[in-house]
């Protein structure tokens, strides 16, 4: 070319280089080519217009997602987007490796991206050189940064030796990855296998227990401090002779052997193998050693966490107690599971505590014994030494005969006892303690500040059980705990937990009843996987050591009771040919008038399954006249007692109220502007039958409701 003379056109430039030309509008979903570009792509030799779907069958599917990252990345950076493509042919198979370089620009109005830029074929690289294990941006430092960047977050992240095992295995490195990997560990003098990836099961066992002095690789690295890279099989044979008999039969081509170093001490080796050569460029080895201190520091933690976890189990599992044999005509199970911060120890904690004299109080031999569940506040040491402290004084208190209520007293003068000595160390407690006689099913229970019990019937209707309480222990020493009394009748299972089981996975007392309802509802197993299924209701898969969205969530220690009284013939669950029967009972003082409404809720959860909404409605209302009625014109309490029976001709629910009051009351006919008197004219018209029923000093008075008029009694 002459001076002075025009230079040549941009297409001819671009056709004598064997360059295409493209252009990308992302908001039209259009890319042009050019004549080189389409012939590059497989396609003739033409100018084309082709959709992204087109153009995108031609491409590798991984390459395809790498170009859109790219191109985000450089309109961000403000730079040329560069990325490596592959061609794939009708068959499936890579055609050819094209570059493509553009200058990618936003345009903010259309929410588009917009691209001009030029493809380029480039020689397809021998597996083993650097070439080939070139980033597929083209930017090496770029990708490094990037999986350096996600490495150690996942890293970091890894909660036990297991888990950072597993992230080991899915690194996958810029341009070069191992195909398998094994990590060693240290026990005086020998190594020891921790755990690898990529290898047959069993194939660890002639480097388990190998000496540091042996002339292999790994020793070799725990004995000096300094990585050793093997490129070839023969420089492998050549430098350890005695032990490549050992790493032959893996087949491998290459090895990179680098020490686990954490505070200044080597604490075993990082094997990383491939099935391809590798020359262990210096950028290579730059990022082989920082994967290799991040797993150090990653594996550190792990046995850190596990040694305490370990400690904590044992601290916790000794301060628990074993439930030991059988008791006639009743089960118990129990599930403790700690936090999953710190320590992992806390302040619950339950217990089987045997009362004295070892005879129910309504037929000898009966082996009458208490449960306790509590809470310490707290997840920590301190925590986990109060509660020691506070189970073996009540554990004491019960042993010398009180009554649930002493006992709960005394504990809470106890606790408090220990805050007053040490201001900057007070800590309340709740706690529920439950005085069982197993031949009645009588159960007696105190409660402090702590959760309901629950009842779960034969039928599998599900009653949170109203019991009276006082403040959490420690929290008043002159505090009284009154004690509420009721029957576990024979199938029936009672459930008392911390607020652990409840609240756990964000939710507040009530929504937390609500998921553990339905488990109670649904569940068709024993005791045992009764207990196992309401944990995992809470916590997901009953691993404590899997990653993902389902792994647990240990937010706080949970402790948890189940205690069945059996059915006939030993099994917990009754006859299923026996009628249904499902009743409750519920105290309402003079000075508590707000249980009425508790007594509602209680009416209403006893008839979930009935079928008329207005029967329900009916009974709830004609419950609230007589409870009323029973506070407003006598001095004395209302014990009700509601029950549902029947078989296959339907079912039929009666309610009472029983007084101590000696006035029968009478059927009146009050006046428009009547304050009073409608109690029974109300029980008259809605109820099936009623009646009023003298007991010696006091009286009932009761009402009967019928599912269908096949359930009346003949």
């Amino acid at each position: 070319m002459r001076t002075g003379e025009p230079l040549p056109a941009l297409g001819d430039v671009l056709a004598a280089l064997d360059t295409g030309l493209w252009h990308w509008d992302t908001a039209t979903g259009l890319v042009t080519v050019d004549a080189v570009a389409a012939r590059l792509l497989g396609l003739p030799a033409a100018q084309v217009t082709l959709t992204e779907a087109q153009i995108r069958a031609r491409l590798h599917p991984v390459d395809w997602n790498e170009i859109t990252g790219v191109v985000q990345l450089a309109v961000a950076e403000g730079t040329l987007a560069e990325v490596r493509i592959r061609i794939m042919d009708d068959r499936n198979r890579v055609a050819r490796v094209v570059r493509s370089r553009s200058k990618p620009s936003f345009d903010r109005a259309r929410r588009a991206y917009v691209l001009t830029g030029i493809l380029q074929e480039v020689a397809e690289p021998r597996p083993g050189t650097p070439a080939a294990r070139s980033a597929v941006t083209g930017d090496w430092r770029r990708s490094r940064e990037a999986f350096l960047l996600d490495a150690g977050r996942a890293l970091a992240e890894a909660r036990s030796t297991q888990e950072v095992l597993r992230v080991a295995a899915n690194l996958s490195m810029p341009g070069f990855s191992p195909d398998g990997f094994a990590v060693f560990g240290v026990e005086g003098d020998h190594l020891t296998v921790i755990g690898h990836h990529g290898h047959e099961p069993g194939s660890e066992r002639p480097f388990t227990s190998m000496s540091l002095n042996t002339d292999y690789p790994g020793a070799e690295v725990v004995r000096t401090g300094r990585a050793v890279y093997l490129s070839s099989p023969e420089q492998y044979a050549a430098r350890y002779p005695l032990t490549w008999p050992l790493a032959q039969p893996f087949g491998r081509q290459s090895w990179a052997y680098l020490p686990l170093t954490v505070s200044g001490r080597t604490m075993g080796a990082w094997l990383a193998t491939f099935a391809y050569p590798v020359a262990f460029t210096p950028d290579e080895r730059s990022v082989l050693t920082t994967v290799a201190r991040m797993l150090a520091q990653a594996l550190s933690r792990a046995g850190t966490a596990e040694s305490e976890r370990a400690l904590s189990e044992d601290l916790q599992r000794t301060m628990l107690p074993k439930l030991g044999p059988g008791i006639p005509g009743m089960s118990v199970a129990a599930r403790y599971i700690p936090t999953g911060g710190g320590l992992q120890v806390g302040g619950d904690w339950y217990d089987v505590v045997p009362l004295p004299g070892g005879a129910s109080r309504t037929k000898p031999g009966g082996g009458r014994f208490a449960l306790v569940i509590g809470d310490v506040q707290g997840h920590d040491v301190r925590a986990a030494g109060l509660m020691g402290q506070l189970r073996t004084a009540l554990r004491a208190y019960a042993s010398e005969g009180h009554r649930p209520d002493a006992v709960l007293s005394r504990a809470s003068r106890f606790l408090h006892g220990i805050g007053e000595a040490d201001p900057a160390e007070l800590r309340f407690a709740t706690c529920l303690y439950v005085e069982v006689d197993p031949a009645s099913g009588m159960l007696e229970a105190a409660r402090a500040g702590h959760p309901e019990p629950v009842i779960r019937m034969a039928d599998k209707t599900v009653l949170a059980r109203p019991t009276a309480g006082g403040p959490p222990l420690g929290v008043d020493p002159d505090a009284d705990y009154p004690t509420t009394r009721f029957v576990l009748e024979s199938g029936e299972t009672m459930l008392i937990c911390t607020d652990g089981l409840i609240e756990t996975g964000g939710h507040d007392l009530e929504t937390g009843w609500r998921r553990l309802r339905t488990v109670l509802e649904e569940h068709e197993g024993d005791q045992e996987e009764l207990a196992d299924a309401l944990v995992q209701a809470v916590h997901g898969p009953s691993s404590h050591h899997t990653t993902g969205p389902l792994a647990d969530r240990r937010e706080d220690d949970i402790a948890m009771m189940l205690l069945s009284r059996q059915g006939e013939g030993g099994d917990a669950r009754t006859d299923p040919t026996a009628p249904p029967r499902r009743r409750t009972a519920l105290t309402v003082a003079q000075d508590e008038p707000e249980r009425i409404s508790v007594a509602r809720q209680q009416l209403r959860e006893l008839l979930h399954d009935w079928p008329s909404p207005d029967q329900v409605d009916s009974a709830v209302l004609l419950l609230s006249e007589l409870l009323t009625n029973v506070l407003v014109h006598t001095d004395t309490d209302a014990l009700l007692l509601a029950e549902v029976t029947g078989g296959r001709e339907g079912r039929r629910m009666r309610i009472e109220v029983t007084d101590a009051g000696d006035d029968l009351p009478h059927v009146r006919r009050p006046g428009e502007l009547a304050s009073s008197g409608r109690g029974l004219v109300l029980i008259e018209l809605l109820a099936h039958t009623w009646g009023v029923a003298p007991r010696g000093r006091g009286k009932s008075i009761w009402f009967e409701l019928y599912e269908t008029e096949g359930a009346r009694p003949g």
